[in-house]
């Protein structure tokens, strides 16, 4: 209500003390009625007090006012001539809003309606308006003349609500997905819920979102009209119902460029993301190239204008694309047409001089050295953006957090055959006369220091505030170190306590009141569950059918500690394990764990390995992201059930199989079997046959881990480097050495795409009394956590008198990965991966790699919290590779798995 209402309705009120009937009201697009006399009532008692308010008769009071006191407030009611006398909102919320008091006649409690009482009323009128409940509000005020002669005033809220929606609907078109039109709107922050007031400005705005939708899809000509209609189960409830009209789905034929020179028209069109002409079907059918997107249009002349700007055409322009109708397909739901795109090149510069303004905290000579740029080379805008980017990290690590800064270029010679002006005597000599200059001023704007207030968590329910504050790298009274920052969420998101932190979304960052140059930071986390309790029953190829039964957490009570409890058995492996690791050795940045464990596991067509064993971990830290860790492990292992493979080959490729033969008693062998071990005395040693089967490993293992890989489950950028030497003999029977390099690279390409490579190397050699490596530690390839399409151990140098894959002593793994996220729990998956193993004496050659290429669908399990993994492989290069069933490699295969390759 503006300051006019306000007076005409407190003269309004004023002027009704001694006047008969009153009314003020306010309704959209009116101004508040003035206040209008009304017929006295009847003299009599019967005339004057047969009244009624909202259809409901006046009671006469229990007892009545002195007759010594002006007008009182008799009653205040709560009408809605307009919907029934039904209110859709409960009336004691409106009754929260008014603060004039009624008269308590029977408890002799009088009202005087007075002044005060005028003004409580404006005061009230006021704030039910300003609810946004209503559509139309106005106040009656009529007498009510007692039998005594004192005049009662009767208050009567004539009210109108304004309607609610109930239904939101959207028809006409198979291409709405409701799903992404309420995620446009929540981004937009559009209210149209159900349940809420009408907003015809909303509805307008929403108009607007699915016409942009259905330019994105195309139909940069859809019609989007609405409809409102009233609904049942009580009054002001309506549907809201959103027509929309297709049209012909535009796609592009033709790009054409007119006005280009330097340029031809195929670079330009390389440059196009949003309106690119349709190519290949396939590509075109994923990628939804060649339709065309008006709100593109902009984003594409941008990328044009600085592909030029980044050759030394500085004064390029893109003009408004002409659209071109070439045809319309024959049901009339498709229309080509051209894009004609006008260009203005503008001439080409050189860079005269460079030089720096505005800056006082570093030097030019510093910042000059962030710049690859050369005088009297051509202008490349991109040199300037990307030494600018350097230098704004450089300022923000020492706390310069508003430093921005822009290139100022100025033409001293832009005219046609004019002298090279500033340019420097030397320089002005090799460049081409006909070259235009442009000098470049980097003008900084470096803004003040900023220090760190306070640091603040938020949705941390169950991670402990001290886990995360460990992990970072800005301190509360310490310099904002933005560099700093943005290392502690990568070391948040490494942990996978919470879902990926992203820094624009994470991080709130607000300058602290009445503290000059202090900020607050606040992270924003939302936990996943990191812990989980198993039960249940799976199938994968390397444990075959298998039920379980364990509890695993990487942030045990919220400590950040790690603690595995499992228990598995299944046909083809059983498992025991407990290990537990303190990342934060009392409070100090150290890492100790344990675990002790025994397994057992049946390589199908080969032999049955029982583990018994444990080790203890210590590690500390060298930077952010690095850390050494040194381990000591013991681990008892036994070879049994040998296939008899190793010793009949009437079995190798029998579709009965062969059967197991025990070692641990060589004298149960036959002749023949005994005999061929004789010829074959490597088989021997290698299988542990005359030691029953038996090695004991003590070995302690010193390891180097770079990381900064950003994500343990779904990563998309980062490195991970680690270095490893095993060293056995101490303690055990077993002496060997075995050196480990693995390089990890993830780089993101597109917002939900990124790339994955990895590349391994493993070699292992004995020393000492071990002549022989047990099979077991010998080196194999193969499965879904190295080459994929091949079976377990199926990879490696095979014993020469039977097609047994006995291991080799040298391995050499490549992985690549393509990955394409479809939602937050859900990848897809192109590989590529290749290796191969080679024993003593034999160097790595090209005929020895064995590849396998395919798809990976990798999904997700917050109950379990692991990646699920169903991979299509094709094997291209498989050699002489046999199954675990001793059969060749089938060329295609299919497998399920859990958890990543790498």
């Amino acid at each position: 209500m503006n300051r006019r209402y306000y007076s005409v309705f407190a003269r309004s009120i004023r002027s009704i003390i001694g006047v008969g009937f009153v009314v003020v009201a306010m309704s959209p697009g009116s101004a508040l009625a003035q206040a209008e006399d009304r017929p006295q009532p009847d003299s009599s008692a019967a005339g004057r007090n047969v009244r009624t308010l909202c259809g409901t008769p006046i009671a006469p009071p229990s007892n009545l006012p002195p007759t010594d006191v002006g007008p009182v407030v008799y009653t205040l009611e709560l009408c809605f001539p307009q919907q029934g006398n039904v209110s859709m909102i409960e009336p004691q919320t409106y009754l929260y809003y008014i603060n004039l008091l009624p008269s308590r006649p029977s408890q002799n409690d009088w009202v005087s309606y007075d002044a005060l009482a005028e003004e409580t009323m404006i005061d009230d009128f006021q704030r039910l308006w300003d609810t946004n409940f209503l559509e139309d509000l106005s106040v009656e005020i009529s007498d009510y003349v007692f039998e005594n002669g004192v005049v009662g005033k009767l208050v009567t809220y004539q009210m109108e609500e304004r309607e609610r929606i109930k239904i939101v609907d959207y028809a006409g078109s198979d291409e709405i997905d409701r799903t992404k039109i309420d995620e446009k709107l929540r981004e937009l922050d559009i209210s149209l819920r159900l349940d809420s007031f009408r907003d015809d400005s909303a509805i307008r705005r929403v108009e607007s979102v699915l016409r942009s939708y259905m330019a994105d899809k195309g139909y940069a000509n859809a019609e989007v009209t609405h409809t409102i209609t009233p609904v049942g189960g009580g009054p002001k409830l309506i549907s809201v119902n959103f027509h929309i009209t297709d049209g012909p789905k535009i796609k592009i034929r033709e790009v054409e460029f007119v006005g280009n020179v330097a340029v031809s028209d195929g670079d330009l069109r390389k440059q196009l993301k949003r309106n690119r002409p349709r190519g290949l079907w396939l590509i075109s059918f994923i990628t939804r190239r060649g339709t065309y997107n008006p709100e593109g249009i902009e984003e594409d002349a941008e990328r044009v204008t600085q592909y030029y700007r980044n050759r030394g055409y500085i004064d390029a322009r893109i003009g408004s694309p002409e659209l071109r109708t070439l045809e319309d397909s024959e049901d009339g739901k498709t229309r080509w047409i051209q894009l004609r795109i006008p260009v203005t090149e503008g001439r080409r510069y050189r860079i005269g001089s460079f030089k720096f303004g505005g800056n006082k905290v570093i030097s030019g000579e510093r910042l000059r050295t962030l710049f690859e740029v050369k005088e009297g080379e051509f202008y490349k805008e991109e040199e300037f953006r990307d030494g600018l980017e350097k230098a704004r990290e450089v300022y923000g690590a020492a706390g310069y957090w508003e430093f921005t800064g822009y290139p100022d270029t100025q033409k001293p010679n832009s005219g046609v055959g004019s002298s090279p002006g500033q340019v420097p005597t030397i320089l002005a000599a090799k460049l081409p006369p006909q070259d235009p200059i442009v000098d470049v001023t980097m003008r900084v704007q470096e803004g003040e220091q900023y220090f760190v207030n306070r640091i603040t968590f938020i949705g941390n329910t169950t991670t402990r505030d001290k886990v995360i504050r460990r992990e970072m790298q800005v301190a509360e009274g310490g310099v904002f170190n933005t560099e700093s920052l943005k290392s502690s969420l990568r070391r948040i998101n490494q942990f996978g306590f919470f879902k990926q932190l992203e820094e624009q979304d994470a991080i709130d960052v607000q300058k602290t009141p009445d503290k000059d140059n202090f900020v607050d930071l606040t992270l924003t986390l939302d936990e996943e569950n990191r812990n989980s309790i198993t039960f249940g029953a799976g199938v994968s190829q390397f444990e075959g059918f298998f039920g379980q039964l364990g509890f695993q957490t990487s942030n045990f009570l919220g400590r950040g500690e790690t603690l595995n409890l499992s228990a598995q058995a299944g046909s083809r492996a059983q498992n025991y394990q407990v290990g537990f690791t303190e990342p934060y050795l009392f409070d100090r940045n150290m890492t100790l764990g344990f675990d002790l464990f025994k397994r057992r596991i049946d390589y199908i067509s080969q032999f049955t390995q029982s583990s018994m064993g444990g080790g203890i971990t210590f590690g500390v830290p060298l930077g952010v992201f690095t850390r050494v860790y040194v381990m000591y492990r013991y681990e008892a292992t036994q070879v049994e059930d040998l296939t008899e493979a190793f010793f009949d080959p009437s079995c190798w490729y029998s579709s009965v199989g062969c059967a197991e033969i025990s070692i641990s008693d060589p004298t149960s062998m036959n002749i023949d079997q005994l005999a061929m071990l004789q010829r074959n005395p490597y088989i021997s040693d290698t299988l542990l046959i005359g030691q029953q089967g038996r090695r004991t490993v003590s070995k302690i293992q010193p390891s180097f881990i770079h990381n900064t890989v950003d994500n343990p489950i779904f990563p998309n950028t980062g490195t991970k480097l680690t270095l490893s030497l095993d060293l056995a003999g101490m303690g055990g029977n077993t002496s060997f050495y075995k050196p480990r390099v693995e390089f990890v690279k993830f780089f993101r390409h597109t917002r939900r795409t990124s790339i994955g490579l990895r590349t391994q190397f493993e070699y292992i050699h004995p020393f000492g009394d071990t002549q022989t490596l047990p099979i077991f530690e010998k080196l194999f390839l193969g499965g879904e956590y190295s080459i994929r399409g091949f079976d377990i151990r199926s990879v490696g140098p095979r014993d020469p008198s039977s097609p047994i894959v006995i291991g080799g002593n040298k391995s050499l793994l490549f992985n690549a990965e393509y990955l394409i996220s479809i939602t937050d729990q859900v990848r897809l998956v192109l590989f590529y991966d290749t290796g191969q193993v080679v024993d003593e004496g034999v160097s790595f050659a090209t005929e020895h790699f064995r590849t396998s290429t395919g798809i990976e669908v990798r999904f997700f399990m917050p109950v379990i919290n692991i990646p699920f993994r169903l991979i299509f492989a094709k094997n291209p290069q498989r050699g002489d590779v046999l199954d675990n069933n001793l059969r060749p490699q089938q060329d295609f295969s299919f497998k399920f798995a859990v958890g990543s390759t790498f």
